[in-house]
């Protein structure tokens, strides 16, 4: 389920806790499902604990999952509203990019061919 890119500039525990993101996001973890514990995807991932240990702090922080002593790791009832509330806050640094490509002098219709491929695939 997760992978890790070794040569990505991006650092691992960040790389885990966008895919968790993405996986709530795209319904493949829902609410009360078990993510693997440290110990399995450290050795699965050959990453340091520590490592994975930070991902599920920040992750339990923002909400998206919680601990239960002995049990393990789940995902929360409301992740998936969380996960995707997150991501509309980037609606705001869409309008500014399409400023900017405005006043550099691109053509509406060539944005908005971008936007509909994207939501035509």
């Amino acid at each position: 389920m997760f992978s890790i890119d070794v040569f990505s500039r991006v650092p691992v525990y960040e790389q885990i806790i966008k895919q968790a993101e993405d996986y709530v996001s795209n319904g493949l973890l829902k609410s009360g499902d078990k993510i693997p514990s440290v110990r399995n995807l450290s050795v699965s991932l050959s990453v340091n604990p520590n490592t994975i240990q930070k991902a599920y702090s920040e992750l339990d922080l923002r909400g998206i999952i919680f601990s239960v002593p002995g049990k393990g790791c789940f995902v929360t009832e409301n992740a998936k509203e969380i996960v995707n509330q997150k991501k509309r806050e980037k609606l705001d640094v869409l309008s500014s990019l399409v400023k900017e490509l405005a006043t550099a002098g691109t053509k509406k219709e060539d944005i908005l061919g971008i936007i509909n491929s994207i939501y035509n695939d």
